[in-house]
């Protein structure tokens, strides 16, 4: 099923059980424009979501996620959640969920060889647990969206042409898998349910610097809200991502900066001020030293 609107649950006989039963039976996209959008308290199925525009808050497990433009969050099966939307401007989300049948199935062929598939070729109806967290769009997947909406806006739906977009957006959720494990296997624990423990709560640590991009941190804050000691927050955030806490937040601000750069014309002072600069003469020296040219420069060539 496709949607090109958000659905309104403020409005007089909106049916909540029945709105939410088709997300069992069938699997749903959207693919809509927003500046007021809620959802208070849903249990979904597996779903992918993200924004082409704007900005997106869900609520997870008590936290709060902030999901834009070239980011992605994975919601697990039977997840209870709220999401809103807030803005001046409209926000275009894309939101796929997945049918249980369909999703477990498609994981099911992911996981498995063909010599195996070849024994068993009825799924077993699992649905592997994904990490829940804020993740960065690659090339390939970019090019699932944006074909898959293409495909919607110009050629209406179709069941058999979508869902064929739907399973490489799932096969790609397993590649995402494997990479998490493979981060949370250089985790410095001799057990492996610690190691998996502690990449949950790097996790946590790395969504709030995503979800702080204008703000200052406090690696005390970030460390008492992951459960970790500051130290521990540290030395473990470099061993899974190679990069350190506040490394790690100040590429997010220049990412969102060359962002800015890209698509507004806000001055570079403004732009450096919305990313948490104190001064243009420091966000021009951290941009170039990632970049390899001045804000002005990257802006003229875009």
């Amino acid at each position: 099923m496709y949607f090109t609107t958000l659905p309104d649950h403020s409005q007089p006989g909106f049916d909540e059980v029945q709105h939410f039963d088709q997300f069992r039976k069938h699997n749903i996209i959207f693919n809509a424009e927003s500046k007021e959008s809620y959802c208070d308290d849903h249990v979904g199925c597996l779903s992918i979501k993200t924004v082409l525009s704007g900005e997106e808050i869900y609520r997870v497990d008590g936290r709060q996620l902030a999901v834009r433009p070239g980011q992605f969050l994975v919601l697990n099966n039977d997840q209870r959640y709220a999401c809103r939307i807030s803005s001046r401007e409209r926000v275009r989300c894309l939101s796929v969920f997945f049918k249980k049948e369909f999703a477990s199935s498609v994981l099911f062929d992911a996981l498995h060889g063909e010599e195996f598939l070849l024994d068993n070729p009825s799924d077993d109806g699992i649905i592997p647990e994904f990490f829940q967290t804020l993740r960065q769009i690659t090339t390939d997947m970019g090019g699932h969206f944006s074909g898959l909406a293409s495909l919607l806006e110009t050629r209406g739906y179709d069941e058999a042409m979508t869902d064929e977009y739907l399973v490489f957006l799932l096969r790609h959720l397993v590649q995402v898998h494997r990479s998490d494990v493979r981060s949370s296997g250089r985790i410095k624990a001799v057990k492996a349910a610690t190691r998996l423990e502690i990449y949950k709560r790097l996790c946590i640590a790395r969504d709030i610097l995503h979800s702080s991009c204008g703000a200052h941190i406090q690696l005390s804050e970030i460390g008492a809200q992951a459960g970790m000691s500051v130290p521990q927050l540290v030395r473990q955030f470099k061993s899974a991502f190679q990069t350190t806490p506040y490394q790690y937040f100040v590429g997010i601000r220049l990412k969102q900066a060359a962002h800015l750069l890209q698509h507004t014309g806000e001055p570079v002072q403004d732009i450096a001020y919305m990313c948490g600069f104190e001064d243009a003469g420091a966000f021009s020296r951290a941009f170039r030293s990632v970049y390899g040219m001045q804000p002005t420069r990257f802006r003229a060539g875009r």
